[in-house]
Formats: C-alpha cells, structure tokens, sequence
C-alpha cells in the first residue's frame, strides 16, 4: 500500500482573496503567515509584477489536518456545474429533524457571508438530508 499524500484544493476565480476569506469563515480556516521578509501579505503582493499581484491566495486547516486550499485568478467566469465540489459536514452524525436544523442554522451563517442556497435534498431512506449551495462566486458546494 503507497503512503498517504497530502493534498491541495484549487479554485478557479475572479477574486482570490475575496474567495479564499469566505472559505476561511466557512471552515474555520486561517490565511497562513506572510513570507519571510514582508510584515503583511498586502506587502507581500505589492512586491509581484504588476499582472501578479491579487493573482493568488491561500488558506490553510489551523491545525494542519485539512487540506491546504488555494485560489488562483483565472481570466474566465464559472460556465457550468463543477465536476468536483465540497461538501461541509456540519450535520455529520445527526438524522432527522435535528440533522435540519443544524443544517438550516448553518446555512443561514453561510448567507450571511454571501453564499447562495440553491436547494434542499431530501433524504430518502438511503441518504440524509443536504442542503445545496454556492460560494460567493458561484461554485457549487454541499452542507453535508
């Protein structure tokens, strides 16, 4: 058996800060410390080539579990459904009414910070309840 890989999660996007500091919020993620040498990342940026800077941006799990996530600008939008989404476990373990309602609660947080409910799954005798969404550039993610 080969050894575990750790892995990154890239997004396409318009406006990598911007996106990659919802994500911050929704997963409790932080934006790692600067690079050596420059107090702030804001620094940090001004020092890249006019066409580079705002170009990426990054946030990390704060204890190192999760995946790292980055966020590179890309000159075209969002044309269709994504092939490979994410899916918050804010319900992991609850059934039922309960499982609802915390997926309700958690949903209304996410609105507040720009996200977009698209529906409602159902579950259906083989899986629970999810709530579909999108991040505040549209990408397609599921409270789980």
């Amino acid at each position: 058996m080969g050894s575990v890989k750790q892995f990154q999660v890239t997004f396409d996007c318009a406006e990598p800060e911007r996106v990659a500091r919802f994500w911050c919020e929704v997963l409790g993620y932080v934006v790692p410390p600067a690079p050596e040498g420059f107090a702030t990342w804001a620094d940090f940026d001004r020092s890249l080539p006019p066409e580079r800077q705002g170009a990426a941006f990054v946030c990390m799990d704060p204890t190192g579990v999760g995946p790292r996530m980055y966020f590179q600008r890309v000159p075209e939008g969002k044309v269709v459904k994504n092939r490979v989404h994410l899916c918050v476990r804010a319900g992991t373990g609850l059934v039922g009414e309960e499982r609802l309602a915390t997926l309700e609660a958690e949903c209304a947080r996410l609105i507040a910070l720009g996200a977009a409910r698209e529906r409602l799954l159902p579950a259906d005798g083989v899986n629970e309840s999810c709530i579909v969404m999108q991040d505040i550039e549209g990408n397609e993610f599921c409270l789980d």
